[in-house]
Parts: structure tokens; sequence; C-alpha cells
């Protein structure tokens, strides 16, 4: 289980190891500065390769051609400026010529950052930290954001102040060059905890903001480098230990938030009902796709038997193209209801492609009754925009709702309208906080989709389920994707997963998929690519 920690419960962390006695501030910071030029070689090896003037270089060692790597380190007014001093200094200690820009009045650092300032200051120059710096970092080999971190609680971009001219990426790529940007905790102006950047209201932030090639967090990776803007500014996010391991997240303020990752999956021995019955309710003729790809799903993902509860006008269409999957006539919630005397009945999925009709409701309705495993996607969720609290009476803790955006912000209005307001003081309010509350006011486990999935339980369990960096699957924009991930839902859960471990193992298992498949990907592959991700996780 990989936790994510707020800035919060950072901080406390390193002030209960500092007050402990059993180290210094100082002592951080140098582990910090280490840790992020270890990062920068492992990263890129070509660049650990000792050239220029150092302690075992002296200038005419030089070749006429050979010239010092060059580093611009951007460090800024609290302990994450002290972070970038510390890493100058290592790589000028290694033969770099480093220049350093510093955002802020030298007297108003930070102690053990101001000691890191003196240091670096006994050998060389800082300048302050203004539009020059992108003449001065051009054609540098390396640029380290270390102006923010996960500290940030103002906007920092201010109108006319730096903006367009501290991205140094789009400074790099403008010139044909290949950019090397490292960000030390957060890439600046990014909120820590929701990823969101702060005072920025336009379209795209990326025009105007620090983007890394990767981000290096200490002791633990931060909940806003893997939540909205933050996920993508990050790049590859590294964690580096700084001799906190014993510090557990759990004492400090604040719940705990994990990465989702797989629990359980390949089957033990048994019998295909010792594998539980998932039924996925159909659309009408024309409207039948939906609720194979989520049977298909289900069935791929272990379930022993699915079945397709179909109406009488889609029945031809439905058993035109099934096999393994069984098929049963419904028509409307008293047919469910009868169905739904067979005890072996495991878990019911309502929603893909059932139309937003009264008779959708009733269906609902009738399944909830049942308090079986229930999995309620798109129509099942749009059907009850006007009034949510309907719906929000009659969910039970053994449900699992999944709405994407637009599905989200019809069920909890005031929650989404939160959470898009222009983000102006950190730490802002991230999906993860919308999530919670969300699965809270439902009363059951809440997975609001998104290349940043976040899964909430009402008692305040949540995980995020990272598609960026290595995980990054950008075919699973494609129509059917979430259709076959509340398939995966159903099947785990009609296997007698509970509805949290059912949402979080699910969405894992969905990205991998796509990742398994690669471009090209349609819905119709993502079932199929279960045996190979199965054989990978060692399920």
């Amino acid at each position: 289980m990989t936790e994510l920690l707020t800035a919060a419960q950072m901080r406390a962390i390193e002030q209960a190891a500092i007050e402990s006695g059993e180290v210094t501030g100082l002592e951080l910071m140098e582990r910090a500065g280490q840790g992020v030029v270890e990062a920068i070689f492992e990263e890129w090896p070509e660049l650990a390769e000792e050239r220029g003037a150092g302690p075992s270089h002296s200038p005419e060692y030089l070749d006429k051609d050979e010239k010092p790597r060059r580093a611009v380190v951007l460090c800024g007014p609290g302990n994450n400026g002290g972070d970038g001093f510390v890493v100058a200094r290592l790589l000028k200690e290694r033969g770099w010529a480093v220049e350093v820009f510093l955002y802020g009045d030298p007297d108003k650092l930070p102690p053990d950052a101001k000691t890191n300032y003196e240091r670096w200051r006994e050998s060389d120059a800082v300048r302050p930290l203004c539009e020059e710096v992108i003449d001065a970092g051009g054609d540098a080999d390396l640029a380290v954001d270390a102006v923010f971190g996960t500290g940030l609680t103002r906007p920092f971009l201010d109108q006319g102040e730096i903006q367009n001219e501290l991205n140094l990426w789009q400074a790099a790529s403008r010139r044909g060059a290949a950019p090397r940007v490292v960000a030390v905790d957060m890439p600046s102006g990014a909120c820590a905890d929701s990823g969101l950047y702060l005072g920025y209201a336009g379209e795209n932030p990326f025009d105007s903001v620090v983007m890394a090639n990767f981000t290096v967090s200490f002791h633990r990776a931060k909940l806003g480098q893997f939540l909205s803007d933050g996920a993508v500014a990050c790049g590859k996010i590294v964690v580096k230990d700084i001799g906190l391991a014993d510090r557990d997240s759990p004492a400090v303020p604040g719940k705990v938030v994990t990465l989702a990752a797989p629990s359980g999956g390949g089957k033990a021995a048994g019998h295909k009902y010792s594998h539980g019955h998932a039924l996925i309710l159909s659309g009408g003729h024309g409207k039948t796709g939906a609720a194979r790809l989520a049977a298909r799903g289900a069935l791929r993902i272990g379930a022993g038997l699915v079945t397709v509860g179909s109406p009488r006008s889609a029945m031809f269409e439905n058993a035109a193209n099934l096999t393994a999957i069984m098929l049963r006539q419904i028509d409307g919630a008293h047919g469910l209801v009868e169905l739904m005397e067979d005890e072996r009945l495991s878990a019911i999925c309502l929603g893909p492609g059932m139309g937003r009709g009264a008779d959708t409701q009733a269906m609902v309705f009738a399944a909830l009754k049942e308090k079986r495993p229930t999995v309620l996607d798109a129509d099942a969720l749009t059907r009850f925009e006007m009034k949510p609290e309907v719906l929000f009476e009659v969910l039970h803790e053994d449900c699992v709702i999944t709405p994407h955006g637009g599905e989200f912000a019809r069920l909890f209005p005031d929650l989404a309208e939160k959470l898009n307001a222009p983000a102006t003081t950190g730490p802002a309010d991230s999906k993860v906080d919308a999530t919670r509350e969300a699965a809270i006011r439902a009363g059951c486990v809440v997975l609001f989709k998104g290349p940043d999935t976040v899964i909430a339980a009402p008692d305040g369990r949540c995980s995020v389920n990272s598609a960026h960096y290595e995980r990054s699957a950008p075919w699973l924009a494609t129509a059917g994707s979430g259709d076959v991930l509340a398939g995966f839902i159903t099947g785990l859960m009609a296997r007698g997963f509970s509805p949290m471990q059912a949402a979080e193992t699910a969405a894992y298992v969905h990205v991998e998929c796509a990742l398994e498949f690669g471009p090209g990907l349609i819905a119709e592959d993502l079932p199929e690519q279960i045996p190979a991700v199965f054989r990978k996780l060692g399920l």
C-alpha cells in the first residue's frame, strides 16, 4: 500500500522527527538535496559523467571544445529554496557551472535555508529571480525548480511578475533543446494537496507555469502529484528516503489516502457458483452494446457466471451477440424482482445503455431494495439528476456509484462547483475532498472517474488510481471503456470483494489492460487483456 501525504502531514512527520532529536532540520535539508542530485543522475546517467573544473579537474584539464555542464537552480523564500541551495552546491562540487536565482528577500529566509544560502554565497553569487532567468537557462543542461514546494498557500505567478517567462521547459523546446527540468517536491505554483495551480483561471495553465520532466518527493509522494494539473506538470514521480522511514503517516493529522492497487484477482479452487453470479441489465433495442461490454468485463475478471437481463425488445439483438454469457428476459421492475428471488445472483449492475426514463428509475429502486452488491453507472445515475437526494435515500453500503465529471456535477452540484472554482489559496479543495464528501452523502463507495480516478468510502478510506507518468493510458478515452469498468467492479463484487476493494482493484486493472493493449484500443479489447495482466501481476 503506497500512502500519499498532504503538505500538513509531511510537515508533522518532519517536525516530530526534529523534536525527538533524531535529526535536525539542516540534516533533512542536506539529505533532500542529495536525494535530488541522486535522482538527476539516475534519470540521466550521461549527466553523471564528470567534466569541467572541479576538485580533481583543473581548468587546464579541459579540452578546448569541452565545456562544464551548466545548471540553473531556482530557489524560493522557504525551505524548498534551501533544498535548492544544497543541490546547487553539490552540482558545483562535481564540476558543474551553476547559476542560482532567488525569489524573495534573502534576509527573510528560514534559518536552515539561510544557512545553505550563506554556504553557497561563500563560493558564488545569487541573482534575483526575474525574467532574465530565461536567457540564463536557455542553453543549460539542467534546470532545478526549488521555488515553492509543498508549503505554497498563495498564488505564485501574479500578473506581470514572471508569468510566462518561468517555464523553462517551453523555453528549451523553443530553442530546439531537450528540456531537462526537475522540480523539488512540486512544480512551483501547484498546490501539493490538490494539484491545482493557485490563482490561475485560464483555460490552459501549462502555458504559463513550471512543468517538470520529473519531480522529486521526499519520504512519501504527495496527493497533488497525482491529482488535476499537478499530475501532468510533475512528470515522473521519484520518491527519495531522507531518513524518516519509521515515521508512519497514520500518526499525523488527517486521514490516509493511498494509491489504488489490485487485491486478489485470480481464482482459487471451486465451481462456477463459488465465484459468484453477476447480473447486468441491458437497454432496449439498439442500446444493448454497453451492457454486453460490462458483462464481458465481469466474466473476464472472474465472475463464475454472468447473465444479461434484457427487455423483450432486445432479446434477439443480445442473443445474437452472446455465447458464454447467459441471457434472461426482464420486462420492467416486476420482472427484476422475480429474477432476484434467485439467491445465487450475487451482484447487479444497472445503467449502461438503459436510458433515462421512468422505467430505469423503477429498476434502480427494485434492485436496491434487494440489498445485493450493486453498481450504478451512466443512466442509472443521470436519471436522478433533478433530485439526487431521492437516490441517496435508497443507496446502501454494498453499492458503488461510478460517475464521470459530468455525472458527478449532476449528483453533487455544490461539490463540483467548489472543486471547479479557481483555487486562490492553498491548500485548495481537491478531488479527494470532493469524493470523500460525496461518499458520505451517498452512503456508499464513490468512484469518481478520470485520469486521476479517486475512490472513497463513507468511513473516510480513500485511494487514487493514477493514469499518469508511466501509467498514462490516453487510449481509455474511448466509447464504452466506462461500461467495461462497471463490469469489472460488478464481477469482483459478485466474487465477494468488498465495494472498496472491488472498485480499487477494477480501476487498477482497467488501466493495466489499456497499457497492455496500447494505441488503437477500443472498449471491446479491454476484457481480453485480463489474462495477460493477471499473469504479470502474479494473480
